[in-house]
């Protein structure tokens, strides 16, 4: 039994146990002492690999209370690689060094480059993710924003969704570099030396600047002491220059993304305007049907559908208003800003039209909540050896359906001029009477706020069937309000037959026999186009061949081996 110890890696907690803390210890003291002749940039080194340790052991423990063990760390080790591989043979750093082989993760991930970046930085990720220079990708983002006028959208969307390859695991990751102990130093000591440079040349290049300045401050002193007038030097022109470079920069950015806001904010408020007025002009002409639809929850809540329509309008447009003003303003500082009465009423309306859609969502929500049913029950008049037909069928005029089948989905049609739901969602099954009549059972089930509402809306569904000599016709479909559309509305129809009397499944029936008990167990699309006799438990076939339970006994055959098969596999 081991002793657990919480340790922090990299930001992340762990529970590890005490034989693999201290490989996991000692591990990490061998590559700081391997480190040690040139501690620049060691720390960051460090923290680098402890990061990568952290990632790595993260993908293995998938439960917050699993233990750390030694495996664990072995596996860790295995693709980082042991300090003692990679130690610098001399003081100079350079690839040569490194004639070695380990086992890494490698594999490009996509990430925005912070350190080389026009905005986001999305452009150069792009490039280093396909291996392609960065201007190539940069000149298609605007082939696209010039050309189909969605570059400025994709690269919104880039920019939000791309995370920043911030730590060295990251830039090595979107550099497609493997992430071990020696890339993390190599990159490290790579910045530190390009920074190094980079101080430098500024250093020197403000060095001669500070020279000639001095010179030149020199002799205007000389000049015009006695006027105690002080010139910049040339450090001074250096930074005033720089600064008003970084100034123009964020100017010409900011100019940018108020051209974006206003893009936006403007083609949002035009569309609500267009819907908006389309749909009041409609309404005004007493335009209704399939020209103008709302969403379900308008027609089944208490408040007006123009109030709803106006509160959806304000709930987008106002926050589009505000950044289109916005935009105004970063483009002209002449435009001024919504004065504070101004501003406080559009919060105001602002905040009524979203209360009132809360409202209205918390309406149709309660209006789901509660289950009902409506039940009918009529005598069928079918004898011992009468043979009874189960057949199904469409309205084709209603809704058109090339092929019949039980499905949850539901169609909007029009009967007689008012929107009402077609579904297909029904379900039959055949049982022995229990006495010797034969009957049948519909029963419809709804939703609704309440038990009395919910089987109202039961009650209210449409559906008929007929009994034609011997021969019972369904119907395929049920009609309901347009406002119950989402109320998981079902019929399941139960046809109780007396016993030693026949049934005969239409092949319409296929797709709408729901776990009919019968003997043989057959599956119930195999049922249609044969004839059962009811017996004192269950169905019985009586024109079925022997090949076809052949055919079933296989088919079970094949179905047990490959459930078996895959279980061996999973254990």
């Amino acid at each position: 039994m081991n002793k657990t110890i919480n340790i922090n890696l990299g930001g992340f907690f762990f529970h590890i146990d005490e034989v693999a803390y201290q490989k996991l210890r000692r591990y990490l003291e061998s590559i700081a002492r391997s480190l040690s002749d040139d501690p620049q940039g060691k720390n960051e080194i460090i923290a680098d690999i402890e990061a990568r340790i952290s990632e790595l052991l993260s993908e293995k423990i998938t439960d917050a209370r699993q233990v750390v063990n030694e495996s664990d760390i072995d596996d860790v080790i295995k693709i980082m690689g042991q300090p003692e591989d990679y130690a610098e043979t001399d003081e100079s750093y350079n690839e040569s060094s490194y004639s070695y082989t380990r086992n890494s993760t490698s594999g490009k991930k996509l990430f925005r480059d912070g350190d080389d970046k026009f905005l986001g930085g999305v452009a150069s990720g792009i490039a280093h993710y396909f291996d392609i220079d960065t201007i190539w990708v940069r000149l298609g983002l605007l082939a696209l924003f010039f050309g189909a006028g969605f570059g400025v959208l994709i690269y919104i969307i880039l920019w939000i969704l791309l995370p920043e390859a911030k730590t060295t695991a990251e830039k090595l990751q979107m550099e497609g570099e493997p992430v071990n102990i020696d890339n993390i130093e190599k990159k490290i000591r790579k910045e530190f030396h390009n920074v190094s440079e980079n101080v430098s040349e500024f250093a020197n290049k403000a060095s001669e600047k500070i020279k000639d300045g001095a010179s030149e401050f020199s002799e205007k002193m000389n000049q015009t002491f006695s006027s105690k007038t002080k010139k910049n030097n040339g450090l001074q022109d250096l930074l005033e220059t720089v600064g008003k470079i970084i100034l123009a920069i964020f100017k010409v950015i900011g100019k940018f993304i108020g051209i974006i806001i206003i893009f936006v904010s403007a083609a949002v408020i035009l569309s609500l305007i267009i819907g908006g007025f389309s749909i009041g002009s409609l309404e005004w002409l007493h335009v209704d049907g399939e020209f103008l639809q709302y969403p379900p929850f308008f027609y089944d809540s208490i408040i007006p559908k123009w109030l709803l329509t106006l509160s959806g309008f304000l709930l987008i447009g106002i926050p589009f208003l505000s950044l289109f003003i916005l935009g105004l303003r970063i483009l002209s500082s002449s435009v001024r800003k919504l004065s504070k009465p101004a501003s406080l009423t559009l919060l105001g309306i602002w905040i009524a039209a979203l209360l009132t859609l809360i409202f209205t969502g918390l309406e149709y929500g309660s209006s789901y909540s509660t289950y009902g049913q409506s039940t009918e029950n009529n005598t069928l008049n079918i004898v011992k050896n009468d043979t009874l037909k189960i057949k199904m069928i469409n309205d084709d005029t209603i809704f058109y359906r090339h092929n019949l089948r039980r499905d949850s989905s539901q169609e909007e049609v029009q009967i007689d001029g008012k929107m009402m739901t077609y579904s297909n969602y029904i379900k039959v099954d055949v049982k022995r009477s229990a006495t010797d009549e034969s009957y049948v059972i519909i029963q419809k089930e709804s939703r609704g706020n309440n038990k009395r509402n919910a089987s109202e809306n039961a009650k209210n569904m449409q559906y008929k069937y007929e009994v034609v000599n011997k021969t019972i016709v369904l119907d395929a479909y049920f009609l309901s309000a347009y406002k119950n559309m989402w109320k998981d509305e079902e019929i399941n129809i139960t046809i109780y037959v007396s016993e030693n009397a026949f049934v005969y499944f239409d092949n319409s029936t296929k797709h709408f026999l729901n776990d009919v008990d019968n003997e043989g167990d057959i599956y119930d699309k195999d049922m249609v186009n044969h004839h059962f006799k009811v017996t004192e438990s269950t169905l019985k076939c009586t024109d079925c061949t022997d090949d076809m339970s052949e055919i079933k006994e296989v088919i079970k055959e094949k179905i047990i081996k490959k459930v078996s098969n895959q279980l061996e596999e999973t254990l």
